[in-house]
């Protein structure tokens, strides 16, 4: 498992009846992937995790690991409402062929550093797949600080990475501080990566790369060679679309973004519901902004 390069984080198309399209997940796996990511997550926050059971997460698995999964690793997102249920799941995540474990804190609970970082180490003891903590505290409300951070990586070894989407930079260069290259730190705020690679970064665990692969795969490479001017000319086409990837309805609107290439449809499992009205307005205009002013 390497955890590097742009790493889409999957949304999970549905059919009509909101049951799993699976034609589509393996179609869509497979599009990422030719166009340059160097793996796929599965069943975090943009795929809707929270809405689907443990046989339908499962099912995604397999069909992703079917798909790609000789290409590409799959990583499965390990969150629920228990600690019971996670553990469960990394389990059978290993069993259907995934390579690595996004780890996520629990849904609903979320209280202090003792309970989150005992939660955290059974689901990496349950396992000897790679893992990557999933750090989000402004969806998650549980912060995982770079010291407790170095903590976990100094008693679990199959922790490798972290996904720092607390959209704090300054986290970047504390945890390289820390622990140096014990862990590989990964971007999980679309609209930070630039600076997120100059702090150190190595991976970007990207929402807006499931409608622009190859944007997405440019501007991660130009950033790597250093801020110049094509990095700043891609980076300032790319930033309002980016920028949807970090508001309350990002599934519902990077939905939106797929459906305007041909990628996929509007369909979201309920409390979600479809754009309408002014946000759909708004949201359209900067799709189609972007389309109209496309780079070549």
């Amino acid at each position: 498992m390497q955890w590097k390069g742009v790493i889409p984080a999957l949304t999970t198309a549905f059919r009509d009846d909101l049951s799993v399209d699976h034609d589509f997940v393996a179609r869509h796996a497979a599009w990422l992937v030719d166009n340059g990511c160097s793996g796929l997550v599965a069943l975090g926050s943009l795929g809707e995790g929270a809405t689907l059971t443990e046989a339908e997460k499962l099912a995604v698995l397999k069909t992703l690991v079917k798909a790609v999964g000789q290409r590409v690793p799959v990583v499965a997102g390990i969150s629920s409402l228990s600690t019971a249920d996670a553990v469960r799941l990394a389990g059978m995540a290993a069993e259907h062929g995934c390579r690595g474990l996004m780890v996520l804190p629990p849904y609903v609970y979320s209280t202090d550093g003792r309970e989150m970082k005992t939660h955290v180490a059974a689901i990496l003891r349950a396992t000897n797949l790679s893992c990557m903590l999933y750090n989000n505290p402004i969806a998650y409300k549980t912060d995982f600080l770079p010291a407790q951070i170095a903590e976990l990586a100094a008693e679990h070894a199959n922790l490798h990475a972290v996904k720092e989407s607390s959209a704090d930079i300054r986290r970047v260069t504390a945890l390289r501080a820390l622990i140096a290259d014990r862990l590989q730190i990964l971007v999980g705020v679309d609209d930070l990566i630039v600076e997120g690679i100059a702090a150190g970064a190595v991976g970007w665990i990207a929402g807006l790369v499931n409608a622009f692969p190859r944007e997405s795969i440019a501007l991660f490479q130009s950033a790597q060679r250093g801020i110049n001017e094509e990095t700043s000319r891609l980076y300032s086409w790319f930033l309002p679309l980016l920028r949807l990837d970090t508001l309350p309805k990002f599934v519902q609107m990077i939905k939106l973004a797929q459906t305007a290439v041909g990628m996929g449809n509007l369909r979201v499992r309920p409390p979600r519901l479809e754009l309408e009205g002014e946000e759909l307005r708004q949201t359209q205009e900067v799709i189609q902004h972007a389309l109209a002013h496309r780079p070549q």
